[in-house]
């Protein structure tokens, strides 16, 4: 039970019986837990209950989805409400900066960025990883939405009012369920940034390049990439050498590498994809045959 501000924590979780009990152990400062769960089928409703945490229970559509449909309708205590995944965890500096932030906020503050120092080998990949990538994660229940962007989720989109800054970082351990379930995931992630692309070309406004704000920034960069020759190679060379995943040491080297591939990835099933829509039939059924095989304007329920 929180000693500070109360705090309300959404963790969502598919599936997690094996790295969730590290989240929630990190957890015992807060006022309330609710764990989202898409359908587990494995103890993941246990270990919750086991520490205490309220479960209930929703399909995953997407990161965004999920958390807004927490939001509205998880009956949350407490107005400033934190969210993590299940390989996220909190630290004690984190904890108290939260509840510090929330009791402090003025009446226009209406969610706060955080950042987190992603681990793998028992390494923190502070240059590769981009550190601090500013997230919004702390919100006053009510008052903000989160964005589908990709895979993922706009890290800090537009809202209604002010959003402040927490500057101590939360735990990433992305790499907690082995390497394995890591390249299965961003398997999955490549196939759904493929299919934006070829839906419609990554826009790229240039001033953004330059702009003060890290994420637009970021976002920019991005954009930038998809048009260059040798994606791949861009990705790892901008990482390791421009953001000095060299100082991350063999970890750094790693991450790099595996972000190249998950990069050259995303290339080859949009090739894939182009290829298959452009196919040249000239006989009537293999035309309608082909149109058959184009893939729908709307992507199918996302996985995690």
């Amino acid at each position: 039970m929180s000693l500070g501000h109360p705090i309300s924590v959404v963790v969502l979780a598919k599936n997690e019986a094996s790295i969730l009990g590290t989240c929630l152990a990190s957890l015992r400062w807060a006022d309330e837990v609710v764990v989202v769960d898409d359908q587990s089928t494995d103890n993941t409703v246990a270990v919750a209950e086991q520490f205490g945490a309220r479960i209930v229970q929703h399909s995953f559509e997407s990161f965004a989805t999920q958390r807004n449909w927490a939001l509205a309708n998880a009956e949350l205590q407490n107005e400033w409400v934190l969210m993590l995944d299940a390989d996220e965890a909190s630290t004690p500096a984190f904890a108290q900066q939260v509840q510090r932030s929330a009791a402090r906020a003025t009446s226009q503050t209406v969610a706060f960025r955080t950042c987190r120092k992603t681990m793998f080998a028992g390494r923190w990949l502070r240059y590769s990883d981009g550190f601090p990538v500013w997230i919004m994660r702390v919100v006053r229940n009510g008052f903000v939405q989160f964005t589908d962007q990709g895979h993922g989720e706009v890290p800090v989109p537009k809202v209604n009012g002010t959003i402040g800054v927490i500057p101590e970082a939360f735990i990433h351990s992305p790499f907690s369920r082995g390497l394995g379930d890591w390249w299965g995931r961003h398997i999955r992630y490549a196939e759904r940034e493929a299919w934006l692309e070829c839906q419609k070309e990554a826009n790229l406004n240039w001033r953004q390049l330059v702009s003060q704000d890290a994420s637009q920034r970021r976002a920019a960069v991005r954009s930038l990439s998809r048009r260059l020759p040798f994606r791949s190679g861009a990705r790892f060379f901008y990482q390791y050498i421009i953001k000095r995943g060299f100082l991350d040491g063999a970890a750094g080297l790693q991450f790099c590498r595996m972000m190249a591939c998950y990069e050259q990835m995303i290339v080859t099933k949009k090739w894939e994809r182009l290829r298959t829509q452009t196919r040249i039939a000239t006989p009537a059924t293999q035309t309608v045959a082909m149109r058959k095989e184009r893939p729908s304007a709307k992507w199918p329920t996302a996985t995690r």
